[in-house]
């Protein structure tokens, strides 16, 4: 799911600003965004993450800003006389005129250098575990109010899926009468015009009717629908399990659609509804990405 979060936290060693954006991601993927005095604390941050958060494409966004005092900065000494030492020799060897600028002395990369920063204590873990706890706690807020619009989104394909498999169920009911009316008059076509027993016409319009028998199919396809409900309005992770139940009514729409070519304007009917069925499904699978 998408969600963004930002705490700010002022301490003793400076300013901790921690950011996180969480986008779509069938599993958990973690990009991190530190200062290299933080590096060492990536670890730890990585284990409380992943306590809170199951999936998602997640950026996370350190900066820090230590306590800077004037003293801080001094003039690189050395790199100022050798700029003034090489300006004094252009001038002489090639004749020319003029005073060095200090404007642009200072400007020179490396003339203003900060002392060094003091080494991070390993305290400090604890303020950025505390802080990211804070913003995932803030995070998981964004992602909840989202999951909810999206669940109820999806509850509602769900009962689209389960309409068009009992609109399905009742055209199948028909099924053998359909076949023994086909058969009948392509056999007819070949007698041309010979008397056909009936039972056995019967018995071979059943066979076909049982070859193409979607009732299993269909049954399975409610059941899982049921079932992806059943999870959307359950507590904790459900996104993988998801997965796997739309894979499985995926499956059954497939078979569907492949058995129903010999039911004349009947078969029409029901791989319409199917492909309407398998319709929902995708869209269903999409927003499943939202989901933990």
């Amino acid at each position: 799911m998408t969600g963004f979060a930002r705490v700010r936290k002022t301490v003793a060693e400076g300013e901790i600003v921690l950011s996180v954006k969480s986008v779509n991601h069938r599993a958990l993927d973690l990009h991190f965004h530190l200062p290299p005095e933080l590096d060492p604390f990536e670890a730890a941050l990585r284990k409380i993450i992943k306590g809170k958060v199951a999936r998602g494409h997640l950026q996370i966004h350190i900066s820090f800003g230590p306590a800077v005092q004037v003293t801080d900065a001094a003039l690189n000494k050395p790199l100022l006389g050798a700029y003034l030492a090489a300006f004094q020799q252009a001038a002489a060897e090639f004749g020319l005129s003029g005073k060095p600028d200090l404007n642009l002395a200072l400007r020179i990369p490396g003339m203003i250098r900060a002392e060094s920063a003091p080494e991070l204590q390993p305290e400090i873990e604890t303020t950025l575990v505390s802080v990211m706890e804070e913003a995932l706690d803030m995070l998981n807020r964004f992602r909840e109010r989202e999951g909810g619009v999206v669940a109820e989104e999806m509850r509602s394909r769900c009962e689209i899926i389960c309409e068009q498999v009992s609109k399905m169920e009742k055209i199948r009911s028909k099924a053998t009468a359909a076949f023994q009316k086909r058969l009948k008059e392509r056999l007819q076509d070949l007698l041309r015009g010979a008397s056909i027993e009936p039972q056995r016409l019967a018995q071979e319009a059943a066979v076909l009717a049982d070859r193409s028998d979607v009732s299993e199919e269909l049954i399975r396809l409610k059941t899982h629908t049921g079932q992806v409900d059943a999870l959307l309005r359950a507590d904790g992770e459900i996104g993988k399990k998801l997965d796997f139940l739309l894979q499985e009514m995926n499956r059954e729409a497939n078979t569907i659609l492949s058995k129903t070519g010999g039911l004349g304007e009947l078969g029409l009917t029901i791989t319409e509804l199917a492909l309407a069925a398998k319709s929902e499904i995708d869209k269903i699978r999409e927003q499943s990405l939202n989901l933990e």
